[in-house]
């Protein structure tokens, strides 16, 4: 069953919300703003409880 989280894009700061496939506990890839069109890099953690962490970082962003 796909999930639904908000995120706020790293660019414009507006509040966009994503479709999570939570059957991949770890998933990462890019998806362009719904908004400002920006691309924003997606790094998604489901834990074991199916809690979702989501870092949505600027193309320009290093990942720490």
């Amino acid at each position: 069953m796909l999930d639904t989280q908000k995120i706020q894009c790293p660019t414009c700061w507006e509040t966009i919300e994503l479709v999570v496939d939570p059957s991949e506990p770890n998933q990462e890839y890019i998806e362009d703003c719904f908004v400002c069109c920006h691309p924003i890099h997606l790094i998604i953690d489901i834990d074991h409880s199916g809690d979702v962490n989501i870092q949505a970082l600027s193309e320009d962003e290093d990942i720490y």
